[in-house]
């Protein structure tokens, strides 16, 4: 038997391959392992000051990719009004505020990648 670690698209299987002398295929045994926990894009945002974020966050639906900011902190915005523009998949998706208020954070920037559920902004 021979054991191998394989990575396919960031998971890591190990895999063992039994040799022997029949004429059909060696079976082949893959156990996925726990995958790398990958760090969150929100982590580094966390720094801000105490008090600073808004009572209200708007979290990333999918992951993807941060287009475009439409919005800036302080600005006044209303109930389904565009605040950024995530790429997913090929396709452009407007995060909007989820009810009227003041943008209190922006904690993503134009070009970053952000994972599912990562807080992109708050409001007040």
């Amino acid at each position: 038997m021979k054991n191998y670690t394989i990575t396919v698209n960031g998971n890591v299987y190990d895999v063992t391959v039994e040799e022997g002398a029949s004429t059909g295929a060696a079976p082949v045994k893959a156990a996925p392992q726990a995958p790398k926990a990958a760090p969150k894009a929100a982590a580094p945002k966390a720094a801000a000051p105490a008090g600073a974020a808004g009572s209200v966050t708007v979290v990333a639906p999918m992951p993807g990719k941060i287009l475009s900011v439409k919005a800036s902190v302080g600005q006044a915005v209303k109930k389904g009004e565009v605040i950024l523009v995530l790429e997913a998949m090929k396709m452009e998706n407007d995060i909007v505020a989820p009810q009227d208020g003041t943008i209190a954070t922006i904690n993503a920037a134009a070009g970053e990648s952000v994972e599912a559920g990562a807080v992109i902004a708050t409001l007040n």
